[in-house]
């Protein structure tokens, strides 16, 4: 049997999940949960079944890159969201801010694509006292 054969259930017809799909999942589990999951939990309520090492895997790279927090919970861990869906919205949109080259060209266009309503949001917020 391959490493990570067991992971699907029989008759799942090898159908693999579409990429980001479980991470999107497990966050979307965790903003949900009000308190901090350890992988069993997740593992526990996911709706297909996956392996253990999966989903502790798949925590562990979250954490890696900032966007879960963990704290020690017996011999594992037990892990929480760092912000709920709009700050991690928010952040990835400055993370792809930052990995541009002209920062001011990526601003005007994404300012550009905006719909009237977003536009006038996005004014409001700026300067509160208009």
């Amino acid at each position: 049997m391959s490493v990570g054969a067991q992971e699907r259930p029989p008759g799942a017809g090898g159908k693999r999940r579409a990429n980001g799909a479980l991470e999107t999942e497990i966050l979307a589990m965790l903003q949900s949960a009000g308190s901090a999951l350890t992988p069993g939990d997740v593992a526990a309520r996911l709706d297909t079944p996956l392996a253990h090492t999966t989903v502790a895997t798949t925590l562990a790279r979250l954490h890696s890159r900032g966007v879960l927090e963990r704290t020690p919970k017996g011999r594992g861990y037990a892990y929480t969201p760092v912000t709920d869906e709009s700050g991690l919205t928010a952040r990835h949109m400055h993370e792809v801010l930052e990995g541009g080259s002209d920062r001011r060209s990526v601003l005007t266009r994404f300012v550009d694509e905006l719909s009237d309503d977003d536009e006038d949001l996005l004014r409001r917020l700026l300067d509160p006292d208009e």
